[in-house]
């Protein structure tokens, strides 16, 4: 596998960090619809799927979409995760079915799932024709800008029979979001190199989440116009593009300033010069989850510091 093809999948994985029966509502399990019962949906990929009403059984291929569920309280319907579903502490305790690229189908069909759920940064087509072959119905999210969480969550709530929950859970994101944008309106948007891996640099492009994330916490990325979602960069074109603030992945639960980081190539430019170089926690920059919102804010607070005292 060519050197830099191996690094785009390894950095997909990346992507990935109540009552049971009615999201939380005062719905019994006896009042739900059977999981026989089907309606004909449309997933975000524009695929016409037939689902049961009422998913029982639920498998999640992506840690995104594992945080959705949880986030709307249907994790007593979620049967199996990947391998790379850590978030909440709660999800390391569902049966495993192998990592984002490389699920197994074999224990996947020993889970009985009635519904398969996975994100398209995950890469998966291939496999999801086995599912369908298999005769598993599976549902596609697909998060290419930061309010398309917010979509997704309501459709997925919708599918799990739980609108009124992921309603509540929209609402509550987006006035997070509204928040951070009040605060950064009108300011001056510094130039951001936004890394996804350093070595080889790997960057998001365009039509990436990553890189509209940028946007909404206030800078502009110096990536924006690469004609890829997630794409090589050469150092030379980030020291020609001149980055003020420069954001690399930790994975540390904390925002830090970076006083003694080593990057030779990238020392003149002016992030390095005024000591602008942060590292924050990549689960919350990476995964295009419920806990985006905290990588918008968290962005914000490092490009904006004065705006958030």
């Amino acid at each position: 596998m060519p050197g830099t093809t191996r690094v785009l999948l390894l950095f997909l994985l990346s992507l990935l960090s109540l009552s049971p029966w009615a999201c939380r509502s005062s719905s019994s399990p006896s009042s739900a619809p059977r999981s026989t019962d089907l309606q004909i949906v449309t997933d975000e990929i524009g695929r016409r799927v037939a689902i049961p009403r009422y998913p029982r059984r639920v498998i999640s291929l992506a840690p995104s979409v594992t945080e959705m569920l949880f986030a709307l309280g249907v994790e007593e319907r979620l049967v199996g995760v990947t391998s790379y579903c850590d978030y909440p502490p709660a999800a390391r305790a569902k049966e495993r079915v192998g990592d984002v690229l490389n699920p197994s189908l074999e224990r996947i069909l020993a889970l009985q799932p009635d519904l398969v759920v996975l994100s398209t940064a995950t890469q998966l087509e291939r496999f999801a024709q086995r599912l369908e072959a298999a005769g598993i119905p599976l549902y596609v999210v697909d998060v290419e800008r930061v309010e398309d969480v917010f979509r997704s969550l309501e459709n997925v709530g919708a599918i799990m029979g739980c609108r009124a929950e992921a309603e509540r859970v929209v609402r509550a994101l987006r006035a997070r979001l509204e928040r951070v944008r009040a605060r950064v309106r009108g300011r001056s948007r510094p130039r951001v190199l936004l890394v996804v891996q350093r070595d080889p640099l790997i960057v998001p492009g365009r039509g990436a989440f990553m890189t509209d994330l940028v946007q909404e916490a206030g800078g502009q990325s110096i990536t924006a116009d690469a004609e890829r979602e997630w794409t090589p960069y050469s150092l030379e074109t980030v020291v020609a593009r001149a980055p003020e603030v420069i954001i690399l992945p930790s994975r540390e639960p904390v925002t830090r300033q970076l006083t003694n980081v080593r990057w030779p190539e990238l020392e003149a430019t002016p992030a390095f010069r005024q000591g602008r170089v942060y590292a924050i926690y990549n689960d919350v920059l990476m995964r295009p989850g419920p806990r985006l919102i905290d990588g918008v804010e968290a962005l914000a607070r490092v490009l904006h510091p004065e705006a958030f005292r």
